[in-house]
């Protein structure tokens, strides 16, 4: 083999500044950090190890790997769908592109959970799971619930049933429609559904996302007013709604919930969440 037909090696470093700056020329903010995050992945190493091991040469078959997810990155697929997985409320959750890619704000529905629920709760149903990050987080903060796992998807079930099992959480998994085909009555709905409008301005990463995680009619209130309505039937007395919805939709939700009997208790962030009067 002469000199010129040899496969090309790189050290990390060197592979890193010429994904950076590819990732910079597209426009991506996180250029350097997805960079390192798509080689520490290809090396299984942490990013901590990246940085003291940079003048370490990659093989070819790392390389290769490695571009081909640069590729990706490029392309705009986000890195939770690359490295196929996303941290949710420090826990580490499986995420392919049949489900949303569980967001940081998310964690706000938890926190007024485990500020609202009361004793006497026993039933927590998660609307339109996804992943399941939101019902498998309450199950294993809040271990007493009983927790089902609802979405109409069958894809997206199958992610969620991964994740319970990863994370050793004890939950009920149920295709439906929003509530149409869930049993009994829960004491308390917690929802991240499609909200929204497809005429909003957004990052080219959500093209990579299910559509039917993402948009809604009625300036993406469809769904959410759809299940508001269902709420009557399925919550118990003194129920908790715990929703999330953009800012600019909260107004309209909050005077729903009050034509239903929903009082609001309070909004942080992207959630708001109502109790059953």
């Amino acid at each position: 083999m002469n000199e010129n037909s040899k496969p090309k090696t790189l050290s990390s470093n060197a592979w890193l500044r010429d994904a950076a700056d590819q990732l910079a020329e597209e426009r991506i903010a996180t250029a350097r950090l997805d960079a390192e995050i798509i080689l520490a992945h290809t090396v299984r190493k942490s990013r901590t190890w990246l940085h003291a091991h940079g003048d370490e040469e990659l093989s070819p078959r790392l390389i290769e790997i490695a571009d081909a997810r640069l590729d990706l990155r490029l392309d705009r697929t986000p890195i939770a769908y690359i490295i196929g997985h996303k941290e949710f409320y420090t826990r580490s959750f499986k995420v392919t592109p049949s489900v949303l890619i569980p967001r940081p704000e998310s964690e706000s529905l938890i926190e007024l959970l485990k500020k609202y629920i009361t004793t006497d709760a026993k039933r927590l149903i998660d609307v339109g799971t996804g992943s399941g990050c939101l019902g498998i987080t309450a199950k294993l903060e809040l271990p007493e619930l009983n927790i089902t796992l609802a979405d109409i998807s069958r894809h997206a079930l199958k992610v969620a049933e991964s994740n319970a099992a990863s994370l050793h959480a004890k939950v009920t998994l149920i295709q439906s429609n929003l509530l149409a085909q869930t049993p009994g009555i829960f004491d308390v709905v917690i929802a991240n559904l499609p909200y929204v409008d497809e005429g909003w301005e957004r990052s080219p990463e959500t093209d990579k996302e299910p559509s039917l995680a993402l948009f809604a009619d009625n300036n993406g209130l469809a769904l959410i007013e759809k299940l508001l309505n269902q709420l009557p039937e399925t919550l118990s007395p003194h129920g908790l709604v715990l929703l999330e919805a953009d800012p600019c939709q909260h107004e309209a939700i909050i005077a729903q919930g009050a034509k239903l009997g929903l009082k609001h208790v309070e909004t942080e962030g992207y959630a708001v969440a109502l109790l059953k009067s």
